[in-house]
């Protein structure tokens, strides 16, 4: 009598269990890595940002050439990333390809991701033609109608390019700066929060970020420099949408500085946007000086401009000034609020903590974001990891190199719950923001110190300059780049918040690849480029983003020209997911498994087979 399958019956069940998960892991360990795509300071601009993702930040046109033929000529896989990207092939188009002839192209794409990485077909095919998606994919046949009815066949061109920019990026890293200078970080936010792309995204906080965060926790200084801000860019309709009500500050402020004592480096182009800012620049350093002299760990005293600013009037040296007109300062006491300045900070603080819209969108950033994150062996940060003038980690509240960036993160993430929940702030985790703001040892800033006063008010340009630390040059030494990346595991370190001018020969990779800048100037503010970094199984390269004249001239193209890239690394053979941290994971829990394989023949070796 054989005794196996009486005495335990699931012992062959789980073994065959075992087996199938065993051979999903192998076959995952051999996918290609998935595709993945690094932008920053993206500072408002959020139709510019559309537009750009819309044709996958270029990536569109190297994946065409990865997966086609590779004697295709350069014309025809422009104009097919043409049709792919407007996800429309009409009757002209038929001049470069016929109908099988796009739709066999546009499989091949597909199949060529499908084969290396694994997707849910449910998340990347719409259900109209999903099941003839596949059959193609598979090579299978399907009905003449897809190619012979014109209707029937441009629909399902329509589904085939859709499916291929689903599959086209599998990941993005979002470097931070959404916030600020550009009209509108809320509809930037809303894409990458949404529900189609917010699995897919990580987000890194940048400076403006934490301004605005800041800011809605409560930190006064803050609350006036972020309003400041969107009045110097002129930015009443996003206060609109988000929400905000300035008539007491506007009341205020038209009243106080009549256009023709706004004399300072006013960058508002209202009359009333004019004197708010000038406003709101006085309230801010009289705050600003409170918030420094009650936390002397910060070591910021040399920043309590009002006090300067007072020294100079009281002196009579104002031909150092560009604007002396200051009727709210009190000389004896410049840090004092007058009952209408302190009237305008409060009604703003209440605003900002009860704007149910900021606090959807702000809640993105609080339950998402993070100081700095390592994706595969990749250190992403926005701006640097504090260090010293000899290469080491800049000590900070006792607190250096990643324990120091972890520290920030705790206390962000305890900010953010109070926040969220409408809970009191903890005193020490709100004034934390003004130093990460604006502080020299804030590895969301950098530089010695940020110079609103001396750029508003003084007229010797020398004391405007912003002197970066030491960052950058650090990164020039071998030993610094191997302290980094020892102190995060981490093969290479992925940054922003410094824009590189490429057009002046400047590259985003340093020479051995290891530390790659990717912030290329992407608002109008600044060089209106931008960079995108993208990684497939293949390469590492860096894209130079079109400006805005570029995009608004190629809709009149009748082909997308390929943009400008910078190559770091080919792959060759090209990466898995082996290569990745999630394949050392992967190989950990198959070792568990067949441990466990190995253990259940064991069992069955020790059952008598008969009687």
């Amino acid at each position: 009598m054989n005794l196996l399958s009486h005495a335990d019956p699931s012992l062959d069940h789980r073994k065959d269990k075992l087996a199938q998960e065993i051979l999903r892991i192998d076959s995952r360990l051999d996918s290609h890595i998935p595709s993945t795509l690094w932008i920053s300071d993206l500072h408002g601009e959020g139709e510019r940002f559309k537009s750009i993702l819309r044709g996958r930040f270029g990536l569109l046109y190297q994946t065409c050439k990865e997966a086609l033929p590779f004697n295709m000529s350069d014309q025809r896989i422009r104009h097919l990333v043409q049709i792919i990207r407007n996800q429309s092939y009409t009757g002209s188009d038929q001049k470069e390809f016929s109908i099988p002839e796009i739709i066999d192209l546009l499989t091949q794409i597909i199949k060529f991701k499908m084969d290396h990485v694994e997707y849910e077909t449910e998340k990347v095919i719409l259900p109209e033609f999903r099941r003839y998606i596949l059959k193609l994919v598979a090579g299978e046949k399907v009905p003449d109608t897809l190619f012979n009815d014109k209707t029937i066949a441009y629909r399902f061109i329509f589904h085939l390019c859709h499916t291929v920019k689903q599959v086209l990026l599998d990941r993005i890293l979002v470097l931070g700066d959404i916030w600020d200078r550009g009209p509108e970080p809320d509809q930037i936010i809303r894409i990458l929060s949404s529900g189609q792309i917010a699995p897919f995204v990580d987000l890194v906080l940048g400076n403006h970020e934490v301004l605005w965060m800041g800011a809605a926790c409560g930190n006064r200084p803050l609350i006036a420099e972020a309003i400041r801000i969107t009045c110097r860019y002129d930015l009443f309709d996003l206060l609109n949408r988000l929400g905000f009500d300035v008539s007491i500050l506007k009341n205020f402020a038209t009243k106080t500085y009549p256009l023709e004592k706004c004399t300072a480096r006013i960058k508002a182009t209202t009359d009333a946007g004019k004197a708010m800012e000038k406003a709101l620049s006085v309230i801010q350093f009289k705050l600003e000086d409170e918030l420094i002299a009650a936390h002397p760990e910060f070591e910021m005293e040399g920043r309590r401009s009002i006090g300067h600013l007072a020294n100079i009037l009281k002196a009579g040296s104002i031909e150092q000034l560009n604007d002396a007109f200051f009727p709210t300062i009190d000389l004896e006491n410049p840090a004092k609020l007058t009952d209408e300045e302190a009237e305008v900070i409060d009604d703003l603080e209440k605003q900002f903590r009860e704007n149910k819209v900021l606090k959807r969108l702000l809640a993105f950033f609080f339950t998402q974001g993070k100081t700095y994150h390592v994706h595969d062996k990749l250190l992403n940060i926005h701006a640097l990891v504090p260090s010293t003038a000899g290469g080491e980690f800049e000590l900070f509240l006792g607190k250096k190199g990643k324990a120091l960036l972890d520290f920030i993160q705790e206390s962000i993430e305890g900010a953010g719950q109070a926040y969220l929940k409408g809970e009191p702030q903890d005193e020490t985790k709100q004034a934390l923001f003004f130093y990460l703001w604006c502080g020299p040892k804030s590895p969301f800033f950098g530089k010695q110190a940020m110079k609103t006063f001396e750029r508003y008010y003084l007229i010797d340009k020398s004391t405007h300059t912003e002197p970066s630390l030491y960052w950058k040059s650090n990164l020039l030494t071998d030993a610094f780049k191997q302290k980094i990346l020892a102190e995060f595991d981490a093969h290479r370190v992925i940054y922003g918040h410094t824009p590189i001018d490429v057009t002046k020969g400047k590259k985003m990779a340093s020479k051995d690849g290891i530390a790659i800048n990717i912030d290329g100037g992407f608002a109008a503010a600044y060089y209106n480029r931008g960079h995108a970094l993208v990684q497939t199984a293949y390469q590492l390269y860096g894209i130079i983003l079109p400006t805005s004249e570029g995009l608004e001239s190629s809709p009149a193209q009748s082909i997308s020209n390929p943009l400008a890239i910078e190559l770091i690394a080919d792959f060759d053979p090209p990466l898995t997911v082996r290569d990745t941290t999630d394949g050392k994971k992967l190989l950990a829990r198959q070792k568990e498994l067949l441990q466990e394989m190995r253990s259940l023949s064991e069992r069955k070796k020790q059952v008598p087979s008969s009687i």
